[in-house]
């Protein structure tokens, strides 16, 4: 007698759409109003301070973020995404409101690092719960595909981020933009609920380790699985290489060439646009173009776009190398993404996606600390030069996550075979 199949739950793949367009439509919101925010704290930097200015507001930005996302990632398994996700969205709100209004009544740097500080903490307690979402929400058979999607819609929030960063810096100023960036995350904050309601905070386990060590179980990941160690060193040498030209360098072309905040608004827009469009073709296909195509010719164009950059002497010419080098990352980016997240083991996404996280985001106090003082020496373009050189790492990383992966493939028939005859001769006796 045949052994009925279990029924599916009615609805279960509908409401998993839902939520994915819920899950996609709230970072839309809340990365629009980030770059936003971002285009607005950096022009102002520039204007109160210069070189050493934007550097400061950056690295309060960006490195209290690198430092605690592995702490993020160690909480999300043990308290779930929906409580950390809804409590830190929830301070941030409070956060970029207050800001809005200090200043507003101020002009010094002072304030706006401080800014910068607190919101960096939240986003780094909070990004890795975000990153566990999609990987619950869609099998992974389709996660290529999904993650091209996703990214595809992410890449609008700089595509109207950028110019409206850059209006709002003309119309009301910073506290414009920060009210702005408040009202993304209100926004997402709405979505976050819905997507992640039904979601329970995990049993606790009794004398577990502690939130210390559970903080390093990512790094323990990469240790022990050399294709997740390879991929990570893939993503982080991107990052490391594209995070200094893109936030430092080009915002003081523009300022150094009289280009004017506009021309920063429209190179980033130039380069979401690109990505945009691989994204969509990649939402499409990515599940029929081969992995060192997405991977490693993808990565090394990057690199030689990178450089290409750095060269231009127009900011029409610089916007049309940087839509270029988006079509790239389009396919590249969602790739890399995919690939780590299909080498994690089960159980252990939230502390992988911490630590994957940290790849880029732990990039950039590091890319500062090691291209802003090179830049004194080799200037501008010669500093974004060196960065293509570096860019170079990434598709060679990710040649041997592929080859790792393949080994790893290979082994696991060999033994599977290797187990398959003593079954089928017990079978047949």
């Amino acid at each position: 007698m045949a052994t009925p199949t279990p029924p599916t739950a009615p609805g279960r793949r509908g409401a998993d759409r839902r939520r994915i367009v819920g899950l996609v439509a709230g970072q839309a919101a809340v990365q629009a109003g980030s770059f936003a925010l971002l285009i607005a704290m950096s022009w102002t930097a520039v204007q109160l301070g210069g070189r050493g200015a934007v550097t400061a507001v950056t690295l309060a930005a960006t490195l209290p973020r690198a430092l605690l996302l592995l702490f993020g990632g160690a909480l999300t398994d043990l308290l779930g995404p929906r409580a950390l996700l809804l409590r830190t969205t929830g301070v941030r709100v409070l956060v970029l409101t207050a800001g809005a209004v200090v200043t507003a009544t101020t002009q010094s740097l002072g304030p706006l690092v401080v800014i910068a500080l607190v919101d960096g903490v939240l986003l780094g307690l909070g990004g890795p719960a975000a990153g566990v979402l999609l990987p619950r929400l869609a099998p992974q058979e389709h996660l290529g595909r999904a993650n091209s999607l996703f990214s595809m819609v992410l890449r609008l929030a700089p595509l109207a981020g950028s110019p409206l960063g850059a209006w709002l810096v003309v119309v009301g100023g910073l506290p414009v933009a920060m009210a702005g960036a408040a009202a993304g995350c209100v926004l997402w904050l709405g979505c976050a609920a819905y997507v992640t309601h039904g979601m329970t905070r995990p049993a606790p386990a009794p004398q577990g380790p502690s939130l210390l060590r559970r903080s390093g179980d990512g790094f323990r990941l990469l240790a022990a699985h050399p294709r997740l160690r390879w991929m990570f060193v893939a993503c982080f040498a991107m990052d490391l290489a594209f995070l200094w030209p893109a936030e430092v360098a080009l915002p003081l072309r523009a300022a150094e060439r009289g280009w004017g905040v506009g021309a920063v608004a429209l190179v980033l827009a130039a380069f979401s646009a690109g990505a945009l469009a691989s994204a969509a073709l990649g939402a499409a296909l990515a599940h029929r173009l081969p992995a060192p195509l997405k991977l490693v010719v993808t990565g090394a164009g990057l690199a030689a776009g990178m450089g290409a950059m750095a060269l231009v002497p127009s900011p029409g010419a610089l916007a049309g190398t940087a839509a270029a080098v988006g079509l790239l990352s389009g396919l590249n980016g969602p790739a890399l993404l995919t690939a780590y997240q299909q080498a994690v083991p089960d159980g252990r996404m939230g502390a992988a996606m911490s630590t994957f996280a940290l790849s880029g985001i732990g990039a950039a106090p590091l890319s500062l600390a090691l291209f802003s003082p090179v830049s004194l020496h080799l200037g501008v373009t010669g500093t974004w030069l060196l960065c293509a050189a570096l860019a170079l790492v990434s598709p060679l990383a990710a040649a041997v996550a592929l080859r790792a992966g393949k080994e790893k493939t290979a082994g696991r028939s060999t033994a599977d075979r290797v187990r398959t005859v003593p079954e089928t001769t017990a079978t047949s006796v």
